[in-house]
Parts: structure tokens; sequence; C-alpha cells
């Protein structure tokens, strides 16, 4: 059986030799040769296998490659990234630019409205001391006796009268209202009420 299996081996590569000896190497020896020859005749045999498979059709799309580029084609191009990269770089300082007044404008706006706060807070605290001045007077006139008071009131503008009367203790803006005149009296009254 051995000598069986070494028989089939050796008739397979007797056939895998004589195709290699009969086929293989004489087309070789054949492309070298017309290579050879189409070379000294001055053609240029690896551009027209290039033409012509341009003309088929499944071929041209294999063969398909992007056509190289001239010195000046790849200057023109290195020129026209160069003015990119410059375009960029104009609009990155454009943009640096805006950041930075941006910036300042923010720290303009920061100050301004620390200014604004200090001059609320000043507002907030003359309305105090106002307030507080007002309540000093109005216990002045409540404890000031209403024969007093009632004088000085009339001699007073009415808004500010008015002002003192609605905030005094009801006992001591009756003894006022008694010691004014009736008409001054009246007044002061309908004004009270309709606040």
């Amino acid at each position: 059986m051995a000598k069986i299996a070494e028989e089939v081996e050796g008739k397979k590569a007797n056939k895998f030799q004589w195709f290699l000896y009969t086929g293989v190497i004489p087309v070789l020896f054949l492309i070298v040769v017309l290579l050879i020859v189409f070379s000294v005749a001055g053609i240029n045999v690896f551009e027209k296998a290039q033409e012509y498979s341009q003309k088929i059709p499944f071929l041209s799309q294999m063969m398909e490659e992007e056509p190289s580029k001239t010195i000046e084609d790849l200057e023109a191009d290195t020129i026209e990234l160069e003015g990119i990269i410059k375009d960029k770089e104009a609009q990155i300082e454009q943009l640096q630019l805006e950041l930075e007044g941006k910036d300042t404008e923010i720290e303009r706006n920061k100050l301004e409205i620390e200014q604004l706060q200090l001059q609320i807070d000043d507002l907030l605290a003359i309305q105090e001391e106002n307030k507080r001045a007002f309540q000093d007077i109005v216990k002045t006139y409540e404890t000031m006796s209403a024969k007093r008071a009632a004088p000085i009131i009339s001699q007073m503008q009415e808004q500010e009268a008015l002002q003192i009367l609605s905030n005094i203790k009801a006992d001591n803006l009756a003894a006022i209202l008694e010691n004014l005149s009736p008409e001054e009296a009246a007044k002061y009254t309908e004004l009270l009420t309709n606040e």
C-alpha cells in the first residue's frame, strides 16, 4: 500500500513538473523576450497596456488611479494651503481680540454693578436714617401736649402734616385734632380716611 501512495504522489509531482516545464516557463520566457523587443522598438508596453485597459469596461474601473501631479500643481496647492492657513490665523486673531474685548466689557460691567450696589447701599442707609429721624419726630409730637402740637401742625405743609398725623397714636391724634380749627380738623380727618 505504501508503494501505491508513493506512485500516486510521484505521478502528481510529475504532472506538476510537466505543466511547469511545458506551460509556465515558456510563457514567462516569451513575455520577457517581447518586453525586450518592444523596449528596443521604443514602445512603452506599460503605457499601451494602460491605454487598452481604459477601453475595456471592467478593467478601466480597476486601473483608474489618480493622475500624478506636476511640480507646478504641487506648488499651487502649497500656495493655496498657505493662504488658507493665513486666513485661519487671521480669524483666530480676530476671535482672540473679540474675546479680549468681551472680557474687558465684563470687567467694566462688574465694576458698574459694584458701583450701583454701593449707591443702593448708601440710599438704603439714608432711607433708614430718614425713617429713624421721622420716627423721632413722631415720638416728639406724641410727647408734646396737644395744645402746643396743633398750632405747629396747622403751619406745616399739608403733605408733611398728614404724614406725621397718620403715624401718631390714636389718642394723641384725637387730642391734636381737638385743638385744631374745625376746618383744619375736618380737612385732615378727610385726608386721613382717604389714605
